[in-house]
């Protein structure tokens, strides 16, 4: 039995908010790969250039499917990098997406810099996370976030 539900997004699309409305709704139980990755130490340097620290996306998604295997409930996984986890492992893969001007605004009142808030805009625009999640072969929905999501139309 699949017993995760991953969603992935650009930084600053909405997974968060997502994510935790999900579990609300569902009664599902939310894990923020966040949290692994500082826990199990998975950043392996820093980057200067992109301001950004590097993760073993291989060892994250073994320690995902580690959560995933231990879980009782659903698990639903908030990262940008969920979509690693192996889609033998998953339900289903909500990619969150935004307008691109009220993702700029969301980064720019986070504080990202010029450089970091174009990497995004540009990770957006080129649907990387929905790409990677197409290539990992996940059931994937997409969700506007610019507009209020109506859960009552969500099947998982």
């Amino acid at each position: 039995m699949k017993k995760a539900i991953i969603v992935t997004g650009t930084p600053g699309t909405g997974k968060t908010t997502f994510a935790k409305s999900l579990c609300k709704r569902f009664d599902f139980t939310y894990l923020d790969a966040n949290n692994i990755i500082e826990h199990k130490r998975l950043k392996e340097r820093y980057d200067s250039k992109a301001k950004t620290y590097v993760v073993d996306e291989t060892k994250l998604a073994l320690e995902l499917v580690n959560a995933i295997k231990n879980s009782k409930k659903m698990l639903v996984i908030d990262s940008h990098l969920s979509q690693f986890v192996p889609s033998r492992y998953v339900r289903l893969c909500f990619v969150t997406k935004t307008d691109i001007k009220i993702l700029g605004q969301r980064l720019k009142k986070r504080g990202y810099d010029r450089a970091k808030i174009q990497e995004n805009l540009q990770s957006e625009i080129f649907d990387i996370c929905l790409n990677e999640a197409m290539e990992k072969k996940h059931k994937i929905v997409v969700i506007d976030t610019s507009k209020k999501v109506d859960f009552s139309k969500i099947k998982v």
